[in-house]
């Protein structure tokens, strides 16, 4: 090779070289630049999320705080304005539906009210009455020889029909509130209606009895119960809780494991207050995430306010799997329509609530009760 050819060869490899450090300063140029605005953009972010997050705006938690469906519902809430995304949740028979935020902090709400809910099975339907189907007796295996004739066993299929339900309530609200946009109106119309709903609620899933209410457990002849030895306490003759072990035992083995106690606060006061023979109390307080729980032999005990207190005849406690049980099926989780009217001389503006549910016994054999009585 000449000398021109090799000064023409290192005057190329050194543009070549040239061409590359030209692109990767550019492409780390183009790095910094995005980097850049990525940091700018994740301020912004962070500077919204602080803003809607200020008490008293909305909940810090809302996966959603600015959506389109929660600005349409807050001015439905407000001002009556009826927006295209609003427009998706039209309940034709008056109202509208609230979004799913909304029905999923309801639901957290009603629990509060109506414990039931937290421990039973809770179906959603689309239907007006749900049919469940339940089998009543079932096929029964048998030893056999190896060309000994079979034996055929029959299978039988009940029903249970679950009728929809509604609930309806109103809150009135201060004209001058809904015009306050420090004033979170979701959040107060949300708790007033779930008080209300689940204090109706709980009653019928408890005591239930009227054809225009889900059908509580306590008024279910299919359900069994345990005399508790007594005719006017829980405690037998001789003081002792053998009529609550009773009840316990006559419950299944694959119930008990998910299985609760409940009771009012009355029974609650008076099972406390039980020992056994040796002077240990039957129930026992227990540290779950720094707050009590109470169980008896095992379970835990959950307060329903609506069972009855204790006195001959009374069934105040009932103990079993609740989500074998009890059935709910939420048709419609809240429903709201705005009245500007109705109050209008009052500066207020009502809004209609309405609630779709239906209850009741599953399997009964998974439930039983203690009656106050010798036997």
């Amino acid at each position: 090779m000449n000398t021109s050819s090799a000064i023409c060869l290192e005057t190329k490899a050194d543009n070549d070289f040239a061409h590359v450090e030209t692109a990767l300063a550019r492409l780390a140029e183009t790095v910094n630049t995005k980097s850049a605005a990525n940091d700018n953009l994740r301020s912004r972010l962070d500077a919204l999320e602080l803003k809607f997050n200020r008490q008293g705006l909305v909940a810090a938690n809302d996966n959603n705080p600015a959506g389109p469906e929660r600005k349409a519902f807050d001015s439905y809430l407000r001002r009556g304005e009826e927006t295209k995304a609003l427009r998706v949740a039209d309940d034709t028979a008056g109202g509208y539906f609230v979004p799913e935020y909304y029905q999923a902090e309801l639901d957290r709400n009603l629990v509060l009210f109506s414990p039931i809910r937290a421990l039973a099975r809770v179906i959603p339907t689309s239907a007006p009455a749900v049919v469940w189907p339940n089998r009543s007796s079932g096929m029964t295996a048998q030893w056999t020889g190896e060309t000994a004739e079979r034996s055929g066993t029959s299978v039988t299929f009940g029903e249970r029909r679950y009728t929809v339900r509604e609930l309806s309530a109103y809150v009135d609200v201060s004209n001058q509130m809904l015009e306050d946009a420090a004033m979170d109106i979701g959040s107060l119309l949300n708790f007033e209606f779930a008080e209300s709903f689940g204090k109706a609620e709980s009653a019928a899933f408890v005591n239930g009895a009227s054809i225009l209410s889900p059908a509580g457990f306590m008024q279910d002849a299919s359900i069994g119960y345990t005399a508790s030895g007594s005719p006017s306490t829980i405690a037998d003759a001789d003081g002792q809780a053998d009529g609550i072990i009773d009840l316990y035992h006559s419950i299944k083995t694959p119930y008990r494991a998910n299985a609760a106690w409940g009771m009012n606060s009355n029974t609650l006061s008076a099972v406390r207050k039980l020992k056994d023979k040796n002077g240990d109390y039957l129930a026992s307080m227990q540290g779950v995430n720094n707050a009590p729980a109470t169980t008896l032999l095992g379970r835990p005990i959950v307060e329903l306010p609506d069972m009855p207190d204790v006195a001959t005849g009374s069934y105040p406690i009932v103990f079993g799997d609740f989500s074998a049980g009890y059935r709910i099926f939420d048709r419609i989780s809240l429903s709201i329509m705005r009245d500007p009217y109705t109050q209008a001389s009052s500066g207020l503006t009502r809004f209609w609530g309405r609630r779709r549910v239906a209850g009741g016994v599953g399997k009964a054999e998974a439930l039983r009760k203690l009656k106050v009585a010798v036997s």
